[in-house]
């Protein structure tokens, strides 16, 4: 099977799970029910006896959001791994898949495991991989499966030697990259020589293929001054000089050489650089791992992403923030605020606080404006009145979150709704 083939047939039958009380906030009419079932249902949010706090996943937003990441990675002739640890969910993994996505992106041993799971057999893992236990597993995925492609990161010559002892006598070479860190990265070498001793020891190495280079550069800055853009395009730029060297060395292993970068801030400067003209006979694929993209959101990334607020591509449609939670005030304790039951471990606060939109009375919608959260507990949001804030207890505030990798870790199981804001028409599984 192909990864499409057998992460969809995955998919599907994960499909048959019953919801019970391990999903906190679906009602109990659902219970019993397989998540198609439910999903057939099309139960309203506040009308069907859905638990408050929730988080719901805006099915129009996040069909917009895959497409146009696909059309342009296609139009700029780039391929896309995204990081699958924003979502963690096999279901989304299959759509970015069927959206002509490469493979998938792992952070760490655990997440591979579970990508297997679920039929994923073409895996980037952003990282290094030196545990002995964890390495040994994967060698034994390797020879199970023929189809079965993984490349993960080194960035130290002691690194290769940890992953050369750990996969001896393995059937199959592990692919590897050159991790490049960058001044004020975060993992990866720091210079041009350590990066040159890296590689060497690893075309060196009996169990191991060297293929490229990669890095991330959203660890170098938070900012999309003239300044912070220059220096994202800096760094990229040594991720082809680099790889340009090992391949004048004759270190690199036969095959395409992949070059990888790119989250989900500065994926546009990352695909600059990486589709500059390459010296004649280096057949390399540039490979952009963005993840967040897939449901954007309303604060981090509508002001960073190059298809945000501010776009920095032009003639495409920005991205749309698809993640949206909803959350009852209970309190009200003086006219000036109001507690909703909502806090940490329900929301992403990580890269700021949610942003109240939306007010819910009397089953009517209307926007709120002037209303914010400064300050979350672990089961409360604090949400400041202006004067003369309609905010009553017992209505229903919807807030738009920043962050989507801290969003999706607090939820097992996401319902998905239609244009209405309320209709479930389908839900979502993750495995964090």
């Amino acid at each position: 099977m192909n990864s499409n083939a057998a992460l969809t047939a995955a998919v599907r039958a994960g499909r048959g799970e019953r919801i019970d009380w391990r999903f906190r906030a679906l009602p109990p009419a659902l219970s019993g029910l397989t998540l198609d079932e439910a999903a057939a249902r099309r139960a309203k949010l506040f009308d069907d006896g859905f638990f408050g706090p929730f988080v719901v996943i805006d099915a129009a937003a996040l069909d917009h959001n895959l497409a146009t990441m696909a059309r342009w990675c296609a139009d700029r002739g780039i391929a896309l791994a995204p990081h699958g640890k924003t979502t963690m969910a096999p279901e989304l993994f299959a759509r970015q898949l069927e959206h002509g996505s490469w493979g998938i992106t792992a952070a760490n041993a655990g997440h591979v495991r579970i990508y297997r799971a679920f039929g994923v057999s073409r895996i980037l893992l952003a990282n290094q991989l030196v545990d002995p236990s964890a390495l040994r597993w994967l060698a034994g995925e390797l020879a199970a499966d023929p189809e079965f492609e993984f490349v993960c990161w080194v960035d130290s010559v002691r690194s290769v030697e940890l992953m050369t002892e750990a996969l001896a006598g393995a059937e199959r070479p592990v692919d590897v990259l050159v991790e490049l860190g960058g001044e004020g990265g975060r993992t990866g070498v720091r210079d041009a020589a350590t990066a040159l001793a890296v590689a060497e020891a690893a075309a060196k190495s009996p169990v191991l293929r060297l293929r490229g280079t990669g890095g991330y550069e959203g660890a170098l800055s938070h900012h999309t001054d003239e300044a912070a853009l220059a220096k994202i395009s800096s760094y990229v730029d040594s991720l082809r000089d680099a790889t340009v060297t090992f391949a004048e060395k004759g270190l690199l292993a036969d095959g395409p050489v992949y070059v990888t970068a790119g989250g989900s801030a500065y994926f546009d400067r990352v695909v600059d650089e990486l589709t500059k003209p390459w010296p004649d006979g280096l057949d390399v694929l540039p490979i952009l791992r963005s993840g967040a993209y897939l449901t954007h959101d309303d604060g981090f990334y509508r002001e960073i992403s190059p298809l945000g607020e501010h776009p920095r591509i032009a003639g495409v449609d920005s991205f749309r923030p698809a993640l949206h939670a909803w959350a009852q005030v209970t309190s009200k304790p003086t006219p000036e605020l109001a507690l909703l039951t909502a806090g940490k471990r329900d929301l992403p606060y990580d890269e700021g606080m949610p942003e109240p939109q939306l007010l819910r009375k009397n089953g009517v919608v209307t926007e709120l404006t002037g209303h914010t959260v400064p300050k979350l507990n672990d089961q409360h949001a604090f949400l400041e009145l202006p004067e003369g804030s309609p905010v009553e207890v017992g209505d229903w505030v919807r807030l738009g979150l920043s962050h989507p990798c801290t969003t999706f870790d607090k939820w097992s199981l996401l319902p998905v709704v239609a244009a209405d804001g309320e209709t479930v028409v389908d839900f979502v599984r993750t495995w964090f």
